[in-house]
């Protein structure tokens, strides 16, 4: 995906008739988008972004509360499972669901017998510029993007005001490796123990969760890749710039309360860095993205408040960027039936551009809007910063949605366990990670 992103938030544009009714008349158009009155239909969905579940379920209700007619059912698979694994699974059972997720150019090829070809529906003229690029094949667009994110190295500003340190001097590694280590020493020391009585580190790194670390790799790689599409056509990776992953990693796992014990790292969960950890002022700083803001508000609401966001510097690079993409796209199940298909098509379109399911969709799932069209600016500090750099266009390419199928995970994520364990060394890791993805790109 290209890294340059124009306008976010545009004129707001309205469709009209998106919720013309949901009244008694058989003759109303329930949907506002072709309507599906007097026509019974199911739509299960197979998603994977843990952080809406609630919300999407809420969405869901008001949709059929509306919508008598049709029936959703939702189930989420994520945080420390394995979504594109679970979905073939799920497929393979016989109970295909009616809407599920795919990443980018390697899913579409690996799903495309099984999505619907999207182009005519009324979002796809609203979509802010390059999000399709990765579900676009053959002039063809195949899935709705969720939202756009960015991510970094979350913070809490109290703390580093507490520590005397000035976000706004971290400009490259160095000056981010200084920061981290006044912090340190501050904690260790007891000098922030009277405000902040449960803070014990600088980061936690959870290595369980290998797709954190597919996230630290699209670093350094986005300097070896232009975009996911150019990652989806290489045969061979080259990790030219093996040196700096190991230091994104390094500085996360060396200042963790398990600096001393680092295999510790790999049981370290996603609950265990956020609800556990940053939420609760445990540690200052994670390797996360904007879409945790609403899991750190439901444990304490007033330090979600005190978050913000740095990108994650390379070393050797003066210019701080910030990776920005699309996480996930909803797609349609093409094999479902055309009552299902169409229910399913106009529900994505009223969360999407309905002005009840604009409102949810900045304010509830706390999203950055992947269309234009929105008059709502985003509301919580993370997605905030996010923006604010994709808008000085200082934003760096989602490759990882170009890997080859489970290699982030698979691979990466493994063989950085392996190396937090002390089984492999870091050049042993970054080759035989090397020699997986040429072996992926020779099978396909």
């Amino acid at each position: 995906m290209k890294s340059k992103f124009m306008l976010w938030l545009l004129t707001c544009v309205l469709c009209a008739g998106l919720l013309a009714g949901c009244g008694n008349n058989n003759n109303e158009n329930n949907s506002g988008t072709g309507g599906t009155a007097g026509e019974n239909a199911k739509v299960d969905i197979y998603q994977f972004k843990v952080e809406i579940a609630k919300e999407l379920e809420n969405a869901a209700a008001l949709y059929m509360k509306n919508h008598p007619n049709v029936k959703i059912n939702i189930q989420t698979v994520g945080g420390g499972d394995d979504y594109g694994a679970s979905l073939r699974a799920k497929m393979q059972s016989g109970e295909e669901p009616t809407i599920f997720n795919i990443g980018g150019p390697q899913d579409t090829q690996d799903w495309m017998q099984k999505l619907e070809d999207l182009s005519d529906q009324p979002w796809v003229s609203q979509a802010v510029d390059t999000v399709l690029d990765s579900v676009t094949a053959d002039g063809k667009i195949y899935g709705l993007p969720y939202a756009i994110e960015g991510y970094g190295f979350i913070y809490n500003t109290e703390i580093f005001k507490a520590a005397d340190i000035d976000p706004s001097t971290i400009h490259n590694y160095d000056t981010l490796l200084a920061a981290v280590r006044t912090l340190d020493e501050k904690i260790k020391s007891g000098a922030l123990k009277s405000q902040f009585p449960q803070l014990e580190a600088v980061f936690e790194f959870p290595g369980k969760e290998t797709w954190v670390s597919m996230h630290t790799v699209n670093v350094p790689l986005s300097q070896e890749f232009t975009s996911a599409t150019d990652a989806f056509e290489k045969k061979t990776v080259s990790f030219q710039n093996a040196d700096a992953f190991k230091a994104l990693i390094d500085i996360q796992a060396d200042y963790s309360s398990n600096a001393n014990s680092k295999g510790k790292l790999n049981a370290v969960d996603y609950a265990t860095q956020v609800g556990q950890g940053i939420a609760i002022e445990r540690v200052a700083m994670i390797q996360q993205g904007n879409w945790i803001y609403g899991d750190i508000e439901n444990v304490d609401a007033e330090t979600a408040a005190k978050m913000s966001l740095l990108p994650m510097p390379l070393v050797g690079e003066e210019a701080l960027k910030m990776p920005v993409g699309v996480p996930m796209y909803w797609c349609v199940n093409k094999d479902s039936n055309d009552a299902d298909k169409k229910a399913a098509k106009e529900f994505l379109t009223w969360l999407y551009t309905s002005e009840e399911g604009k409102e949810m969709i900045v304010n509830k799932f706390y999203f950055i809007p992947p269309l234009k069209g929105y008059t709502q600016e985003p509301s919580d500090p993370l997605s905030r910063a996010v923006k604010t750099y994709a808008d000085d266009n200082k934003t760096r390419p989602w490759v990882f949605m170009g890997f080859p199928t489970s290699w982030g995970m698979d691979s990466v994520g493994v063989q950085v366990q392996r190396y937090l364990s002390g089984e492999a060394t870091f050049t042993e890791a970054v080759e035989k990670a090397k020699a997986d993805w040429e072996a992926a790109r020779a099978s396909e």
